[in-house]
C-alpha cells in the first residue's frame, strides 16, 4: 500500500513541477501581458495544487497526519491566483496596454462597447 501511495505522490509532485516549468517557459515566451498572465495563473495554479495535494496525500497516508495548513494552502491558491490574474489583466486593459500584434480579436472591447450602448439605452428610457 505504501509503495502505491509513494508512486501516486511522486506522479503528482512531478506533474506539478512539469506544469510549473511549462508555465515559466510560457511566461517568458508569450508576447503580451494578457497571454503571460494566462500562463502564470492557469498552469502555475494547477501545478502548485498538484504539489500541495501530493504532499497532503503523503502525510495523510504515510504518517497519519491531516494537515489543515496544507488544505488551507490549497484553498488559498485555488481561490486567489485566478482572481489576481483576472485583476491584473483588467487593470492592464483599462490602463491602455495594447494587445499583441498576433491577437486576432479583442472581445472585451466589443463587450464594453455593448455595455455602453445598453447603458445609454436605459438612461434614455428612464
Amino acid at each position: 500500500m505504501s509503495a502505491i501511495i509513494e508512486i501516486i505522490v511522486a506522479v503528482m509532485v512531478l506533474a506539478g513541477t512539469v506544469l510549473s516549468l511549462l508555465s515559466s517557459l510560457g511566461f517568458i515566451r508569450l508576447p503580451d501581458i494578457y497571454t503571460r498572465s494566462h500562463a502564470a495563473t492557469k498552469s502555475v495554479t494547477l501545478g502548485i495544487l498538484f504539489i500541495l495535494l501530493g504532499t497532503f496525500i503523503y502525510f495523510w497516508f504515510m504518517h497519519g497526519l491531516i494537515s489543515i495548513r496544507l488544505l488551507l494552502g490549497i484553498l488559498f491558491v485555488f481561490l486567489t491566483a485566478p482572481v489576481a490574474g483576472h485583476l491584473v489583466i483588467r487593470s492592464a486593459y483599462r490602463s491602455g496596454v495594447k494587445l499583441s500584434d498576433t491577437s486576432v480579436k479583442d472581445e472585451l472591447r466589443d463587450d464594453l462597447k455593448k455595455m455602453k450602448q445598453l447603458e445609454q439605452y436605459h438612461s434614455k428610457e428612464g
